[in-house]
């Protein structure tokens, strides 16, 4: 173990640059995956089925992944105008 860089920070080797990852194409993925659960479950109540729970729970899914989708088109956006700059 080498004790340098705790004792000497100026030792230390630069941290590598961020990466910026495009996690549009996750989110929109699981999004999706969300959509067809939700039109199963519905499927399911007009069957007869008692699935109240499950289609809460994949509208919420649905929600919170086209909130992320929101939330990363502004993330995105930041990166574009800082990097204009």
């Amino acid at each position: 173990m080498k004790f340098a860089p705790i004792v000497n920070p100026d030792v230390c080797k630069p941290a590598p640059k961020a990466v910026q990852v495009d996690l549009r194409k996750t989110f929109l993925f699981i999004t999706a995956l969300w959509v067809v659960a939700l039109l199963v479950s519905a499927v399911l109540l007009k069957c007869g089925f008692h699935v109240i729970n499950a289609i809460i729970l994949c509208s919420s899914g649905v929600a919170i992944g086209l909130l992320m989708l929101t939330w990363e088109h502004f993330d995105r956006w930041d990166y574009r105008r800082l990097g204009a700059s």
